[in-house]
C-alpha cells in the first residue's frame, strides 16, 4: 500500500466513523477502501453546475423526426428502424437498454412514429413514448419480426426500403430481412447522420455545460494529486468530482509516465513521483451530451524536452483550430497537424515517436460519432459539426503528451467548447 493509499484509507475511515459510529472498525476500513474520497473537503465543497441547463424538449425531438422523415422521402426509403441507444434517445427521448427482445421505433417518411415492444413492456414504454402514433406489442410465443413485416405491408402500398440505424444489431436485421423478403434492408447512416452530425444551439449549449463541469473537476482535483497516487486513484477523484458537479456518467482515465505514451493507457501500475508525466482524459454528460477533455502535466519541474513536446502539441491543437473552417475537408485538419509534427522530427504518418491516432472524432450524445479528423475523410466541414481536437505526441517507453478540447464549426470558423491550457506550468488553465 502506498503512503497516499494509507492516508486515504484513514481519512475515509474517519469520515465514515463520524457519520456512522455504530459501524465496527473493520466495516469502516472496508468501506473506506471502496470509497477513498470520503471526507475530502475539496470534493465536499463541490455542488451541481446544471441548475441553469436547458434540456432538449419534445418539440425539438419532433423537429428532428420531421427532418429524418424528409431525408427518408428524399432518398426513397419508407421507414427507419431504430433500436435502443443514443439515436432512439435523440429522435424520441426514450432511453431503452438493449436485451434479447426487440424494442424499436419505426419512423416513416410520412412522419409517423410507431414502436414495437414485448407486451409486458407496453406500459413502461408508454410512459416514455408520449409522441407515438402506435405501439405494436407481441407476446412471448409470437414472432415480432413477422409482426413488423406485416405492419410494413399493411401501411405501405408497395414493398419498399427499410433503413436501419447503424446501432441495430445483426440478429434484428437478419430476422427482419427473413420476415420481409420483399423489402430492401439497408443502412440508415445517410439519414440519421444527416440529422445527428449537425448540432443545434441547444445541443452546443449542453456540450458547453458538460465541458465546463469537466474543467471545474480538473481544477478541483489537480491540487489533490500527490506522490504515491496511481492512475486509478486519480480517476476516482475525477469521476467523483464530475458527479458532484452534476455530470452524468463520468468516464475516463489517468496514466502515469510510461502509460501516458500509450493513447489508451496501460494496465501496468505506475505511481506519481517527482518528475512524473501524468496524462488525464475525462468527460461527462449533461442531458446525455458529452464532454471529452485531456490534460497533461509534469509533477515538479519539466525537462527542456518535455516542455518542447508539450508546447509542440499545443501548437498542433491551435493549428487544427485555425484550419477547421467551413468547406475544408475534415482530413485536411489532420494532415496540417501531422505535417507540423513531421517537420519537428516526429512521425512520419502514424509512426511513433509521434501522433499515432487520428487527430479527432465527432462528438455529441456519443463520445465518438462521425465525422473524423483523419486523412481519408473527405467530408467538407459545415456549421454545426462538432469534434474533439486532440493532438498528441507519444514516446514509447518514456511518456506521452496529449491536450484535448472539443470544437464546433460556425459560419466563420471554429469555436471552443473549453479553452485550452496556456502553458505546461498552468496545465488546467
Amino acid at each position: 500500500m502506498t503512503e497516499y493509499s494509507r492516508r486515504a484509507l484513514l481519512r475515509g475511515g474517519a469520515a465514515l466513523a463520524a457519520a456512522a459510529p455504530a459501524l465496527s472498525s473493520v466495516s469502516v476500513q472496508a468501506a473506506a477502501a471502496v470509497s477513498p474520497n470520503a471526507g475530502n473537503p475539496a470534493l465536499d465543497a463541490l455542488s451541481s453546475m446544471t441548475g441553469d441547463a436547458r434540456f432538449i424538449t419534445d418539440e425539438e425531438r419532433a423537429q428532428r423526426r420531421a427532418k429524418l422523415s424528409g431525408l427518408l422521402a428524399e432518398n426513397g426509403a419508407y421507414a427507419a428502424l431504430i433500436e435502443g441507444g443514443s439515436s432512439l434517445d435523440y429522435f424520441t427521448g426514450v432511453k431503452w437498454y438493449l436485451s434479447e427482445r426487440i424494442t424499436a421505433a419505426v419512423i416513416t417518411a410520412d412522419g409517423g412514429l410507431t414502436f414495437i415492444t414485448p407486451a409486458f413492456e407496453e406500459s413502461r414504454l408508454s410512459e416514455m413514448a408520449g409522441a407515438a402514433d402506435e405501439i405494436l406489442t407481441w407476446e412471448e410465443d409470437q414472432d415480432p419480426y413477422v409482426m413488423l413485416a406485416a405492419w410494413l405491408r399493411k401501411n405501405s402500398p408497395k414493398a419498399g426500403t427499410v433503413a436501419l440505424d447503424e446501432a441495430v444489431r445483426y440478429f434484428v436485421a437478419f430476422r427482419l430481412g427473413e420476415a420481409a423478403k420483399d423489402w430492401t434492408i439497408r443502412s440508415a447512416a445517410p439519414e440519421v447522420n444527416g440529422c445527428r452530425v449537425f448540432k443545434t444551439a441547444s445541443e452546443i449549449a449542453l456540450m458547453k455545460k458538460a465541458s465546463a463541469i469537466t474543467i471545474a473537476a480538473y481544477r478541483a482535483v489537480y491540487p489533490l494529486i500527490e506522490k504515491g497516487m496511481s492512475g486509478p486513484d486519480i480517476s476516482a477523484l475525477m469521476k467523483d468530482a464530475q458527479t458532484r458537479l452534476g455530470g452524468e456518467r463520468p468516464a475516463g482515465g489517468a496514466q502515469v509516465d510510461k502509460g501516458s505514451a500509450l493513447p489508451h493507457g496501460s494496465r501496468e501500475p505506475e505511481y506519481v513521483r517527482d518528475g512524473s508525466v501524468v496524462l488525464m482524459d475525462f468527460g461527462c454528460g449533461v442531458d446525455g451530451y458529452r464532454s471529452d477533455i485531456s490534460r497533461t502535466f509534469v509533477v515538479g519541474e519539466p525537462t527542456r524536452e518535455q516542455r518542447r513536446v508539450w508546447d509542440l502539441v499545443r501548437r498542433g491543437q491551435d493549428l487544427a483550430f485555425a484550419t477547421a473552417k467551413p468547406g475544408v475537408p475534415a482530413g485536411q485538419v489532420d494532415a496540417a497537424v501531422r505535417a507540423l509534427y513531421e517537420d519537428e522530427g516526429f512521425g512520419p504518418g502514424f509512426q511513433v515517436p509521434g501522433l499515432s491516432h487520428r487527430l479527432g472524432h465527432g462528438i455529441g450524445l456519443d463520445v465518438h460519432e462521425p465525422i473524423n479528423f483523419v486523412g481519408n475523410e473527405k467530408t467538407p466541414l459545415q456549421p454545426g459539426m462538432c469534434f474533439s481536437n486532440e493532438p498528441g505526441i507519444y514516446i514509447p517507453g518514456s511518456y506521452g503528451v496529449r491536450v484535448e478540447d472539443c470544437i464546433y464549426i460556425t459560419e466563420s470558423g471554429a469555436g471552443w467548447f473549453s479553452q485550452p491550457p496556456p502553458s505546461i506550468e498552468r496545465p488546467m488553465g
